[in-house]
């Protein structure tokens, strides 16, 4: 009996070597999650840039396009485009000027009432000499995919030139090129002086391409799709 037990007891794990074979599957469940991980962003990177290579140009060599499409960003809490958003409408502005496009398609965030991206686009572009009908409003403009996406599918835009930052403008391009718009686009550098947030956006970047990605595999419907508007178009008659 003696015998049996201490052959038994002899074949029990310490409680140390249990622990520590646990952190080892940890360890190499991390490193795994880590390399698939770095592995996706990579892939996705290297996806979204791949489609909009060839589409992304200089604001001199950007060819006509009958639709601006400016995407929002951070409003003040006094209603004033941040300074990231200035870029981006101030080449909108010029785009227009210069006849490279016919209308502005504003696309933000208003999911809340005290929080109005396109209606602070309009308000600074009429503000700075751009006609009020040249303009149209996409109230649902949540993120990019829906941006785009609202664009093509509440809108009837068929070819725009995309513009935004041109750490971001890469995404932006090839997302509504995938969407079925024919998009150019050009990026803004002025922002370029916010150092830290130019930065940190920048960063940000590769997540947002990892997300980019699965919303275009997926093909999800945007957070509100709605019925077909014709305001680009009334914009584009008035031009």
């Amino acid at each position: 009996m003696r015998g049996r037990l201490s052959t038994l007891f002899g074949r029990q794990r310490p409680a140390g070597s249990r622990r520590t074979r646990w952190w080892r599957r940890l360890v190499v469940a991390a490193v795994a999650g880590a390399v698939l991980l770095t592995g996706g962003t990579v892939a996705s990177v290297a996806w979204i840039r791949g489609a909009a290579e060839g589409h992304v140009y200089a604001e001199a060599d950007v060819p006509e396009a009958p639709v601006a499409l400016v995407l929002g960003t951070k409003v003040h809490p006094d209603g004033t485009p941040s300074p990231f958003l200035t870029g981006r409408l101030e080449i909108a502005r010029r785009l227009l000027a210069a006849g490279k496009v016919r209308a502005i398609l504003l696309s933000g965030d208003n999911m809340n009432a005290d929080y109005d991206e396109p209606t602070a686009m309009q308000r600074w572009l009429v503000a700075n000499g751009v006609p009020a009908e040249r303009t149209v409003l996409d109230y649902a403009g949540f993120d990019t995919y829906d941006s785009c996406a609202r664009a093509k599918r509440v809108f009837g835009v068929d070819r725009a030139t995309v513009v935004t930052q041109s750490f971001h403008l890469p995404r932006a391009v090839a997302v509504c090129r995938r969407l079925g718009v024919d998009a150019a686009g050009v990026g803004d550098e002025t922002a370029r002086a916010y150092g830290r947030t130019w930065r940190i956006s920048s960063t940000r970047e590769y997540g947002a391409c990892v997300k980019a990605a699965v919303d275009l595999l997926s093909g999800r419907d945007p957070a509100h799709l709605g019925h077909r508007e014709t305001g680009v178009e009334d914009a584009l008659s008035r031009a």
